[in-house]
């Protein structure tokens, strides 16, 4: 019986596995490619090489050229995006009709350390920064002149874009990059949506630069500004990320009086890695909605 069994035994091994009976080699395989999208790099000031993803529609530009949108960390966020703008584009929506530019690391992975260096103005808080206090980081304004300079430039003479409709998303350190760029440089981007921001990474000096913008608005000295999106999950696994947001967008609403348009939602059941997914068809709403 235990002869036959081992005998079966093998058999069924050969069947499965022995190439003795005809099994065809595993064809080669590639990797997936986003239809109508196309990378590139830009390097910064310092020579990093930042990898650059576009996705745009097949068609002419619109009159007064595409709108942009520039997605922060683009390894993770971008074929969110583009693949959400190239299915608007199937229902021929208006949504569909805009330039998503990622802007990524030169890395296969989602994330890269680097973003700490480019996404904040100094060192984590605790209990943060035992892990993270060794990164290089506090690089936020030399990015922000990347983003609005060297790579707004480099989107403009490969593109036929609308200057005046330039959107920023950015998620967690990128929603708190995003804030940062609204305080500090107003009237870069028509559109800032930061979802889920980690406004607690730099609590006093965020709180020093709202009210800056806040008395420089009121007083009439800002004259353009960008609308403002907020959003998050209602199940946050650090809760300041939701408790900040809300009371954030508490604190914005009184300044429509002086010309920042706000809105915000929260949303059931998202965590904060899965944000940014449900944030995609609502940011591309909000920033190419006309006007």
């Amino acid at each position: 019986m235990l002869r036959s069994m081992l005998a079966t035994a093998s058999a069924l091994a050969l069947v499965a596995g022995g190439p003795a009976f005809g099994r065809a080699a595993p064809a080669s395989t590639t990797g997936y490619v986003l239809p109508d999208t196309e990378t590139w790099e830009l390097s910064g000031d310092d020579g990093y090489p930042y990898q650059i993803f576009v996705s745009k529609p097949a068609g002419p530009a619109p009159e007064g050229g595409y709108p942009v949108l520039y997605v922060l960390d683009g390894n993770a966020m971008f074929a969110s995006f583009a693949e959400t703008r190239r299915l608007l584009e199937y229902m021929k929506t208006d949504a569909a009709q805009t330039i998503i530019v990622g802007v990524g690391y030169k890395t296969d992975k989602a994330y890269d350390l680097r973003r700490i260096r480019d996404l904040t103005g100094g060192p984590p808080p605790p209990p943060w920064d035992a892990t993270l206090g060794k990164a290089p980081n506090g690089g936020w304004d030399r990015f922000l002149d990347f983003l609005i300079g060297k790579l707004r430039t480099e989107v403009d003479r490969r593109y036929t874009i609308n200057r005046d409709r330039q959107a920023l998303f950015g998620h967690s350190l990128g929603g708190l990059f995003a804030v940062h760029s609204l305080f500090t440089r107003p009237d870069a981007f028509h559109a800032v949506i930061a979802a889920s921001p980690s406004l607690f990474w730099h609590d006093r000096e965020m709180q020093e630069e709202e009210r800056r913008f806040a008395a420089a608005l009121q007083a009439g000295r800002t004259r353009k500004v960008a609308r403002l999106l907020v959003v998050w999950g209602e199940r946050e696994e650090t809760i300041l990320e939701r408790w900040d947001a809300e009371a954030f967008v508490r604190r914005m609403d009184p300044l429509s009086a002086y010309g920042l348009r706000t809105r915000s939602e929260a949303f059931a059941d998202e965590v904060h890695i899965t944000v940014p997914v449900r944030a995609v068809s609502t940011t591309l709403r909000f920033a190419f909605t006309w006007p």
